[in-house]
C-alpha cells in the first residue's frame, strides 16, 4: 500500500489567511496539519504529498523539519484556476508516479485522531473504504458528504445534501485499491476531476463501498473540533 496526501488547493474560502500559506501547513495546536497526518501514517507505508508550485518553497522547507522520509510532488499550477482539482491530482499522480498498490488517500487540510493502522487493517483488500464519522448535527452535516449505511455498507451517499438524512460524513480519508484505478480514469474522462466527494458518490452508485466508522476527534480546516 502507498499513501497519497493531497495538499494542492489554494484555500481561496480561507482568504486572507491562506494567501500566502498551503492549508495543510496551518498549525492547530503547535505543528502543522500535515505533521500530524504524516506522523499518524504507519511507517511502512511510503508517502506521496502532491500539492502544487504556488507553495513550493514553504513545503520543502517543512520537508526538512519532519523526521519522516515523504516524497513531495509539484503540479504546475500557482493560482487557483490552474489547478487538477483533488480528483483530477489523484488520477494524475496515479498516472504520473505509476501506482500500482492500493491507495490511502487523505486530504491534508483535515485533522483526526482515527488510528490509521486500525483504519488499514478494516480493509478487506477488494472494496474502497471510507472514514466515516458522526458529525451529531445536521445543520452542520449540510457541509458535507452524508452517508446511509446498510452495516459497514454505504448504500447511498449525498454531497452538501439542502436536507441530510443523517449525520453521518465521509471525511477525507480512504482507501482505494488499485482495480479501481481504471474506473478513477473513465471518471475524470469525463471531465469530473473537482470534489472528491462527488468520486466517491460515484463509487456507491457503481461499486460496492464499505465505511469505517470512528468516533475519535476529527475536523475540516475552517470548521469547530468534532
Amino acid at each position: 500500500m502507498q499513501c497519497l496526501i493531497l495538499a494542492g488547493g489554494f484555500g481561496t474560502r480561507l482568504y486572507p489567511l491562506t494567501m500566502n500559506r498551503a492549508k495543510a501547513l496551518l498549525e492547530y495546536e503547535g505543528k502543522p496539519l500535515l505533521t500530524y497526518i504524516v506522523d499518524n501514517v504507519p511507517g511502512n507505508v511510503p508517502i506521496l504529498i502532491a500539492t502544487n508550485r504556488r507553495f513550493e518553497a514553504e513545503f520543502l522547507r517543512w520537508q526538512k523539519r519532519t523526521d519522516r522520509q515523504v516524497e513531495i510532488c509539484f503540479e504546475e499550477a500557482r493560482r487557483d484556476e490552474e489547478k487538477k482539482g483533488a480528483v483530477g491530482a489523484l488520477h494524475f499522480w496515479i498516472e504520473k508516479k505509476k501506482v500500482k498498490q492500493d491507495l490511502l488517500v487523505i486530504a491534508g487540510d483535515n485533522y483526526f485522531e482515527v488510528d490509521i493502522a486500525k483504519f488499514i487493517a478494516a480493509y478487506d483488500g477488494e472494496k474502497a473504504l471510507v472514514a466515516v464519522h458522526d458529525i451529531g448535527d445536521k445543520s452542520e452535516a449540510v457541509q458535507f458528504g452524508v452517508v446511509r449505511l446498510e452495516g459497514n455498507r454505504i448504500v447511498e451517499f449525498e454531497e452538501k445534501p439542502s436536507s441530510p438524512k443523517s449525520t453521518l460524513i465521509a471525511t477525507a480519508l480512504y482507501i482505494l485499491p488499485a482495480c479501481l484505478f481504471p474506473t478513477l480514469a473513465r471518471y475524470c474522462s469525463e471531465g469530473m476531476t473537482d470534489a472528491l466527494g462527488n468520486f466517491i458518490s460515484y463509487l456507491v452508485s457503481t461499486e460496492k463501498v464499505r465505511a469505517y466508522v470512528f468516533t475519535e476527534a476529527w475536523f475540516d480546516i475552517g470548521g469547530r473540533l468534532k
